[in-house]
């Protein structure tokens, strides 16, 4: 979701690239959240660091501390900044309530990133 986030708004300053620490599937709604607010989902999937391998990269942007304690490192990295947003997929009783916290979840990430990259 982030990767999806800071493109749409920021991918003329960044080339933004996601990976997890596992390979999944992309949570039909974190697709929604991201649709929800006009951005286009149709070639998301999920990936880990070794499938972007040779990639190098300049900042490593971590999400969450599962994924900061067991991120690989990363050849040409100069920097990594970590901060962590509550995994929404196990939030809600329902799927309406497990929707609204992958959209609060996408609203937080949103708020960060252009605090952090926006400047």
């Amino acid at each position: 979701m982030a990767e999806a986030l800071l493109r749409n708004d920021f991918g003329d300053k960044y080339e933004s690239f996601s990976a997890g620490t596992e390979k999944t599937v992309v949570k039909p709604h974190a697709l929604l959240a991201l649709q929800e607010i006009g951005i286009d989902t149709e070639k998301l999937y999920s990936k880990t660091v070794d499938d972007l391998a040779p990639l190098q990269t300049d900042i490593v942007v971590t999400v969450c501390d599962h994924a900061k304690e067991s991120c690989p490192f990363v050849v040409g990295r100069k920097q990594t900044i970590h901060h962590e947003f509550e995994d929404p997929s196990s939030k809600g009783n329902t799927p309406s309530e497990n929707l609204q916290a992958f959209r609060d979840t996408r609203d937080q990430i949103r708020e960060w990133i252009r605090s952090e990259f926006g400047a």
